[in-house]
């Protein structure tokens, strides 16, 4: 960053929340964001949000899995953190496919096997 850049930071004062993070010790956590005004008072005019996280073990070690929870209150949070954590598996397990596929169907080139350039050079 230069120094311009960060003499220009300014918080945003009007988008403020306020975060609380739960756990059973065992699976994972919930984390609540709550609205909040600037004067640390709820701001009941936007609602508070909940995400899951957890880890999976692979045999590459712990991946980290969070998803958003949707939820009004903790107690449904906490019925649909299962949920949310299946869901995020999910959409992971459809990104890897997505992704193989995406690599399974590049040409690859015999500079690009020797690690070379492939630039057109005109």
């Amino acid at each position: 960053m230069n120094e311009n850049a960060l003499e220009n930071i300014e918080f945003d004062g009007s988008n403020l929340w306020k975060e609380e993070n739960f756990t059973d010790l065992k699976v994972g956590t919930i984390r609540k964001l709550t609205p909040i005004k600037l004067d640390g008072t709820e701001d009941t005019s936007r609602k508070a949000t909940f995400s899951a996280t957890t880890n999976v073990m692979t045999p590459s070690g712990a991946l980290p899995i969070s998803g958003e929870i949707d939820a009004e209150t903790l107690e449904q949070a906490v019925e649909k953190f299962g949920d949310a954590i299946n869901a995020a598996v999910k959409q992971l397990q459809d990104d890897m496919i997505r992704y193989q596929q995406e690599q399974a169907s590049k040409i690859v080139t015999p500079d690009q096997l020797r690690g070379g350039r492939n630039d057109l050079i005109i």
